[in-house]
């Protein structure tokens, strides 16, 4: 689907278009209850899906040659609310009951999501169209205390816009 294709979508759905490409990260993964400190890598996979009214993201992050976390991300935008979503569905297992949401602010979006648990947040900024950061930190049920899990820098390796 080109460019033009995405003008009949709303502002919220048009700027979840930054997210479609292939991308490669380098990141750094932060100790906590799940998993050790040290430097991972990342593949992201995002396609345009329904005419651009969704974004669906592949993600695979390797430490030491092995996938060593996957997740497929559905971002969407809820004209009713003004909000941005995106559910996730991930190697850790946990069904979500309710997707993260938040909004753009500039090229940065912010999404949270709660559960009993405690509340993820995470942050991509768009440096420009070919490279974003991401951070993902997360505050424990009952502490006001955000942690810090995994952060990185991601660059396109492809363009690639396909229409599912």
């Amino acid at each position: 689907m080109n460019a033009a294709s995405f003008s009949s979508l709303s502002d919220g759905h048009q700027r979840l278009q930054a997210l479609v490409g292939a991308w490669r990260g380098e990141e750094e993964v932060a100790a906590t209850q799940w998993t050790d400190a040290g430097p991972a890598t990342a593949e992201v996979v995002a396609e345009a899906q329904f005419g651009g009214l969704f974004v669906m993201q592949r993600y695979r992050q390797r430490r030491d040659g092995t996938i060593s976390f996957g997740a497929h991300n559905v971002f969407g935008f809820d004209q009713q609310n003004g909000a941005t979503t995106m559910h996730q569905f991930d190697s850790m297992g946990f069904v979500p009951a309710s997707p993260a949401t938040g909004a753009w602010n500039g090229s940065e979006l912010v999404l949270e999501r709660s559960s009993p648990r405690g509340t993820a947040r995470v942050t991509f900024v768009f440096e420009d169209a070919d490279a974003y950061r991401m951070k993902l930190q997360f505050k424990p049920a009952g502490s006001d205390v955000w942690q810090d899990m995994v952060s990185g820098i991601y660059r396109r390796v492809s363009p690639s816009a396909k229409e599912g």
